[in-house]
């Protein structure tokens, strides 16, 4: 058997209703859309969601809390976290992201002041709570903003 004699099962393939063809098709006159009302129409039919007049579910429901479209989607790193780099190094959202401390780099990049480290980094991020820049520059270490 080859791709090229393949064939559907007999009786499972139905032929296409060619309306609007004139009478003696069969499906002439009104096209099979019955005569007059709203689906009759030519873009007629009812939308997705209507329930025939009743007030659809969507709206029946309550509405609760909204998307703000202005909102940063800021990823939290824990001062703890950084003792996976080495002495000396540089810590910034690619490495975050190599050493696989965050999964993926939002709109910006936030220190928290948890935990402690006891050797000198060089951070570069956006953001830096008053505890964790502490314990960084405490250790050493030291804090470059970027934006």
């Amino acid at each position: 058997m080859k791709l090229n004699e393949l064939k559907p099962a007999k009786g499972s393939t139905k032929s296409r209703k060619r309306v609007g063809r004139g009478d003696g098709s069969g499906h002439g006159g009104t096209s099979c859309r019955g005569s007059k009302g709203q689906n009759a129409r030519s873009g007629g039919g009812v939308g997705p969601g209507f329930e025939g007049g009743q007030m659809p579910l969507t709206r029946r429901l309550p509405k609760r809390g909204f998307y703000n479209r202005f909102g940063k989607n800021v990823v939290i790193v824990n001062v703890a976290q950084l003792n996976l780099f080495p002495k000396d190094s540089v810590v910034d959202a690619d490495s975050l992201l190599k050493k696989g401390i965050v999964k993926s780099v939002g709109d910006e990049i936030k220190i928290l002041g948890k935990g402690k480290i006891d050797y000198p980094l060089t951070v570069r991020v956006n953001k830096l709570s008053a505890s964790a820049r502490q314990k960084i520059e405490a250790s050493g270490g030291m804090v470059e903003f970027v934006s």
